[in-house]
């Protein structure tokens, strides 16, 4: 069963339908069950907003220990938000994170275009993504493919060996972490058409 953990956060139903689509026959559940989540074989950690908004939904949701032995036990990809929230803690808000990955969340710092105009922040639109060491989740999708994002801060690991892609905004940041069974991304692989939906294909198919 794949469970996308509902803790009133996350772009739940545009993840379940790219699920749905690319794992035909599979149970696909959107879930704020903690038995459900328990049982969960493969996780899908979403989010959006603001870390600190996350992080105190999360808590209200009384889901956080049935997360926890999820991430630990099973194949896990988190996306946007879902993916700041395993890090120690965020620039937005000073918010804790789940501290699943050692580093931090940074905000964007204002920069120029090529042609003097102000960089706009958030980070929104289709950029490419460099993947920076093979991954199974990466599996037929091109390096330097287009994948499609919307946020103000990014992940800044501690230890660079964890980093599985980057991109580049007026600097080059860390786009997707990889970690043992766990897989983040802070870009929108239901929101970047042909190689999003391949992402999602490689993480129903994957076996850390």
């Amino acid at each position: 069963m794949i469970v996308i953990a509902d803790f009133g956060m996350g772009n739940l139903r545009s993840v379940a339908q790219a699920l749905n689509r690319v794992a035909p026959g599979q149970e696909v559940q959107v879930s704020a069950d903690p038995d459900c989540i328990g049982a969960a074989t493969r996780l899908v950690l979403p989010g959006q907003g603001a870390m600190p908004d996350c992080m105190k939904s999360l808590a209200a949701s009384g889901l956080e220990s049935a997360l926890r032995l999820a991430l630990a036990r099973c194949p896990v990809l988190a996306v946007c938000i879902g993916e700041q929230m395993l890090l120690e803690r965020s620039e937005e808000g000073g918010a804790a994170g789940l501290g699943l990955l050692r580093g931090q969340v940074v905000r964007f710092q204002p920069s120029r275009e090529p042609d003097g105009r102000q960089r706009k922040i958030p980070h929104m639109g289709w950029n490419r993504v460099r993947q920076t060491r093979p991954h199974p989740v990466w599996e037929g999708i091109a390096d330097e493919s287009y994948f499609y994002f919307v946020h103000s801060y990014y992940v800044v690991p501690e230890v660079p060996g964890v980093i599985a892609g980057q991109s580049d905004y007026g600097g080059v940041f860390t786009c997707a972490v990889a970690q043992d069974n766990i897989f983040a991304v802070q870009f929108h692989p239901e929101k970047s058409a042909a190689a999003g939906l391949k992402l999602y294909e490689n993480f129903v198919r994957w076996n850390p």
